[in-house]
């Protein structure tokens, strides 16, 4: 006769057969960034990573090179890592993980480039746009969006004060179901990417609406140079507190292999903005050291124009932005001055922000050439016969207005008076002057919350604002 213990573990064993539960003590756990349908980089040497058993041997042998293996033994912890070389682009392939009582085996993976897309509200508004507010020509883009070769990756929001190993999110295929809810501006820039390229394109957005640069930097960093920055959470914003979207949001990704970056924030820092100037490029230097790849490009948008009535000009954070670019190594700038909207902080052209990104990475990273990629820049300034002549980098076709009214220039002389201002293009030149200043000392363009920039280079790309004092 079958005594209890016997019987107890009998029942056991059906139960759990019959529910399909695995009791191997020695999985293989991968963070969800690395799964099915991922992209890894291509031409490089990327990171796989997890979690076993204490002391536990796992190989790892990868389908586009059959012939080789890898092996990592799982530390004190549990943790382990291993890095794989990777082939031009590719896939799909598979990766098999084996340990003396697991196998995983991770499925329809290519290989190709990656992204990741990050910042607040602008970057997180989806190709079906925010309630009343569209993304123009979204729907269009969501019914042409089934391609299997571009992979979209999004972080679950989550805050945490300490750093994550993990995040919640997974790989799916870009499709309408998916992309009517993805980033309009990651998907818009990497389906460019793809059109130009023809390579699989892999996206990892992870952003959040209403947030700091701060937020989105460590701890250490924070510590070690904004000591002005309290390090507590905020109660009624915890999201925005200090540090806590890196811990949750960018930590666990790292080091996933990238190409770079792209971000779309500044909204949330507007109202200090020479603290921006000195965050945003740490923040900058703060990924590029943890992922340990190298000053990896980083293209970000320059806020657009808006009404914002808070009492802050807005062409400060702007500036601190353009000399983030002008400073910061492998750094670019889409610049927003046309596309912005007076009602709305979250403008419907997320196509020109999208594509403007591209060009970026097409001729900076990619090095394809004869692609224009920045707008004008302003250079230098002389008066010549009582009138302003402002010169410009990344205007070798010359300057246009692409036939719409030269506004939003003002001028000053000595008295720091600024006064509307003519403007007038000749070649690379604009000329500025004004009856009430016979002697200019000073020049701004766009110098306020909103306007309609109309300041171009022949590629169609337009010019920041910016002030050639420093008053």
């Amino acid at each position: 006769m079958m005594n209890i213990r016997n019987y107890h573990y009998c029942f056991l064993f059906l139960l759990f057969s019959v529910l399909n539960i695995s009791f191997s003590f020695a999985a293989i756990r991968f963070p969800s960034v690395i799964g099915d349908r991922m992209v890894l980089q291509r031409n490089s040497t990327v990171s796989l990573w997890g979690w076993a058993d204490k002391g536990e041997r796992i190989s790892v042998q990868v389908s586009w090179n059959p012939g080789e293996s890898y092996s990592v033994t799982a530390s004190s912890d549990g943790s382990w890592g291993v890095k794989v070389k990777t082939p031009d682009a590719g896939g799909p392939y598979e990766l098999i993980f084996q340990s003396a009582d697991d196998r995983k085996v991770i499925k329809d993976v290519l290989i190709g480039e990656v992204w990741v897309c990050s910042g607040q509200s602008n970057m997180e508004m989806p190709l079906k746009g925010f309630t009343s507010q569209p993304v123009y020509g979204g729907n269009d883009l969501i019914a042409q969006s089934h391609n299997a070769r571009i992979r979209l990756f999004t972080v679950r929001r989550n805050i945490s004060q300490m750093p994550l190993d993990d995040c919640e999110g997974a790989w799916v295929l870009s499709e309408s179901k998916e992309t009517m809810n993805f980033s309009a501006v990651a998907y818009i820039y990497g389906a460019y990417l793809y059109k130009i390229l023809n390579i699989p394109i892999g996206l990892i957005h992870t952003s959040w609406g209403g947030t700091p640069a701060e937020a989105w930097t460590d701890r250490e960093t924070l510590e070690r140079s904004f000591k002005e920055i309290p390090l507590q959470l905020i109660e009624n914003s915890k999201h925005r507190s200090p540090a806590v979207l890196y811990n949750a949001m960018l930590h666990p990704l790292i080091p996933y292999g990238i190409r770079g970056v792209i971000w779309y924030q500044g909204e949330g820092n507007r109202m200090n903005p020479e603290q921006y100037g000195r965050l945003f490029p740490a923040m900058i230097t703060n990924w590029r050291q943890k992922w340990g790849i190298g000053e990896f490009p980083f293209y970000f948008v320059q806020i657009a124009p808006y009404k914002c009535d808070s009492g802050k000009n807005s062409a400060e954070l702007r500036e601190a932005q353009l000399k983030t670019m002008l400073s910061v190594p492998n750094t670019g700038m889409a610049v927003t001055m046309d596309a912005g909207e007076y009602h709305t902080i979250h403008p419907g052209n997320k196509i020109a922000v999208g594509k403007r990104l591209a060009y970026w990475a097409l001729a900076k990273t990619y090095h394809i050439e004869g692609i224009e990629y920045s707008g004008p820049v302003f250079k230098s300034m002389k008066v010549e016969d009582g009138k302003a002549v402002l010169d410009f980098d990344f205007a070798e076709n010359g300057l246009t207005s692409l036939g719409k009214p030269m506004e939003g220039f003002s001028i000053a002389g000595n008295d720091q008076k600024f006064y509307p201002a003519r403007a007038l293009i000749k070649g690379k030149n604009v000329i500025v002057s004004s009856d009430s200043v016979p002697a200019p000392v000073a020049v701004r363009y766009g110098w306020e919350n909103y306007l309609e920039g109309h300041l171009y280079n022949n590629a169609e790309l337009p010019a920041s604002s910016f002030r050639t004092d420093n008053w």
